[in-house]
């Protein structure tokens, strides 16, 4: 399993944040944004293979992956979608390529349209952008929180792990699995995996959901065509939702794309990124 360390540090609205940035100084920049329950380890792959072109921005949301997580944190879509203009002030880019997965997506254009963050251009993965969202294991956890709340350790691991494991369609291996399900482990994991479901509210999508029509900068929206956690019938429904975006599906990926069909991803990411206005 590749090694993956953030080694910077932001104080943001909601709680520290752990960052980092990969390739040369003045190249065209490019942030990553992760999903759930997911961190910039996802992007590892993604990122190191933009960097030698681009600038590459990756972050670990609060409450995610390394950052902190901590009682009474606010780790809404709301408040993550304020840390990420936070972020893009804090790192001094005006106007980045955004790519961002599940619910990154929906920070990220919660981020543009409600607090004037711009992009030179914006790709979305799988994202949660469109009602209703959330797969069945999401929303009977999020209908009985404080009943999951009280797992034994033990079985909260094998919980985290199937769940995690459900959102490939190609298999993801044992190591793989573990790396991914190991911020949701111990005593901040634990509680931090429940916290994030617990406010995970569709009415932050429907809140800009009317809006993708506002979306000017040229958008991709990629989806794997074998995603069980938001099918690929939305992928369809939200390209027509905003003006002149592309369209491109990867055969044969679950929700976890980066994962089933790295290449592919990044073979479309680079050449979205690519091209000319």
């Amino acid at each position: 399993m590749q090694e993956w360390e953030l080694g910077r540090v932001h104080r943001s609205s909601a709680g520290d944040v752990r960052w980092d940035v990969l390739g040369e100084e003045g190249a065209e920049p490019v942030v990553l944004l992760h999903g759930t329950p997911f961190s910039s380890f996802v992007w590892r792959g993604v990122a190191r293979a933009l960097a030698p072109h681009y600038r590459v921005h990756v972050w670990d949301m609060p409450g995610y992956g390394t950052s902190e997580k901590c009682d009474g944190q606010d780790v809404s879509l709301a408040a993550q979608g304020r840390v990420f203009a936070e972020l893009l002030e804090h790192w001094g880019l005006e106007r980045p390529a955004v790519v961002a997965h599940d619910f990154g997506g929906a920070v990220a254009l919660r981020a543009h349209l409600l607090h004037g963050a711009e992009y030179e251009r914006l790709a979305v993965v799988d994202p949660v952008a469109l009602a209703p969202w959330g797969s069945p294991f999401f929303r009977l956890v999020g209908e009985n929180v404080p009943v999951f709340e009280q797992l034994p350790p033990a079985m909260h691991r094998a919980l985290v792990r199937e769940y995690i494991r459900s959102a490939g369609h190609r298999g993801l291996d044992d190591p793989l699995v573990d790396a991914l399900a190991e911020p949701w482990l111990g005593e901040h994991g634990q509680p931090a995996f429940y916290r994030q479901i617990a406010q995970a509210d569709q009415r932050f999508t429907d809140e800009v959901q009317g809006s993708y029509d506002r979306l000017r900068m040229p958008t991709l929206v990629c989806w794997g065509t074998e995603d069980t956690w938001i099918p690929v019938g939305k992928a369809h429904e939200l390209a027509g939702l905003i003006p002149g975006s592309e369209l491109r599906l990867i055969p044969g990926a679950g929700h976890l794309v980066q994962e089933d069909a790295p290449a592919e991803l990044t073979a479309a990411l680079f050449a979205f990124l690519q091209q000319a206005d």
